[in-house]
């Protein structure tokens, strides 16, 4: 069983302090990340922590209408999964 526990909604201070201590990569740098393993639209991102690390995790709707979740390690920018949604 993954255990996983998702950032609050209200909670981008902390998003923010462990960017700024250089803990994780901008989203700017994950979207790259992203991009490449699947093109489309990003519908949406969620910043995670899961198994002692902190995710990205990414739902991506591609050119042919098809929902992906990309899972990349915020720190190394690593990709970790990607799967149909």
């Amino acid at each position: 069983m993954v255990m996983s526990q998702s950032f609050a909604d209200d909670d981008h201070v902390e998003a923010y302090e462990l960017l700024r201590a250089g803990e994780i990569l901008s989203l700017e740098k994950i979207l790259v990340i992203a991009r490449k393993e699947v093109q489309g639209h990003i519908l949406e991102v969620e910043l995670e922590r899961e198994k002692e690390q902190i995710i990205y995790e990414l739902k991506v709707l591609d050119l042919k209408g098809v929902v992906w979740e990309i899972k990349v390690n915020a720190s190394s920018g690593v990709v970790i999964e990607v799967e149909q949604d």
